[in-house]
């Protein structure tokens, strides 16, 4: 957990220097993930500590670590699964802040530079154009990266070019130009809703990975208040004495 944090932090800082397709797809919720990076670094450095006494005290058969080991994960289970139940309420709502934030970029030609090169970017990748009303929204200024390729695999349509457009270079004998038919907002949305899912699908692992280390734990700690029955040893003189009886008498055969 430690080390996806700490990954997750440095992705997302140098997302934050580089407008890319990234950025673009986490820009409107990049606070809000800041913030739960920093509550991640809490969660996974106390359960780094707390998993340091459980192990130790199992070795050592020390009853209060493994309380403290098994109270401590039970209240970080709880934490999580608070997290976990406010994702699953929040995500369709997240899903229609999304669609707004993105709507209120419009129109295009007011949007930042920055904006406009992430929405570049994710055109390339996601093979789309346009936001909302696909290649319309960029108005006699269609990006080039609208434009299909032969590798595409996204239906395609045919515009005429503006003489004054950049694709007007790319027409031959006045022929339409071959560009994305569908708006990327459907595709950002889909893809910042699958990141919310496999968050909460992590998410849920660990916590039934958290569970089951304290059912293991109380199973060890059960075993240590269990008193073992250790025969008693009783004294006898007659062991002592060595009473022992000759059962049959050795016959000379020479």
């Amino acid at each position: 957990m430690l080390a996806i944090t700490l990954f997750s932090h440095g992705y997302f800082h140098e997302e934050e220097e580089h407008a890319d397709l990234v950025l673009l797809l986490f820009s409107p919720q990049i606070e809000h993930m800041i913030t739960g990076i920093h509550a991640m670094y809490v969660i996974s450095i106390i359960t780094l500590l707390l998993t340091i006494i459980g192990t130790f005290g199992a070795c050592k058969e020390k009853q209060w670590m493994l309380i403290v080991f098994a109270v401590g994960m039970i209240l970080n289970s709880l934490v999580m699964i608070a997290c976990e139940i406010q994702g699953l309420a929040v995500r369709p709502q997240a899903a229609k802040e999304l669609k707004k934030q993105y709507l209120d970029m419009l129109p295009l030609a007011n949007a930042s530079e920055a904006f406009l090169d992430g929405l570049k970017e994710a055109q390339m990748e996601l093979q789309c154009c346009g936001l909302d009303q696909g290649y319309l929204d960029w108005g006699h200024n269609i990006s080039e990266t609208c434009m299909c390729t032969e590798e595409s695999t996204n239906p395609c349509v045919g515009v005429a070019a503006p003489r004054n457009n950049a694709l007007f270079a790319h027409t031959v004998d006045d022929q339409p130009i071959m560009i994305y038919k569908e708006p990327c907002l459907p595709y950002l949305i889909m893809h910042e809703m699958t990141t919310i899912n496999v968050t909460l699908g992590v998410i849920l692992g660990v916590i039934l990975l958290w569970v089951l280390s304290v059912v293991l734990c109380i199973v060890i700690l059960c075993r240590l208040s269990r008193k073992e029955d250790t025969p008693a040893v009783v004294y006898s003189p007659e062991a002592k004495a060595g009473n022992y009886t000759t059962l049959a008498e050795t016959t000379d055969y020479s």
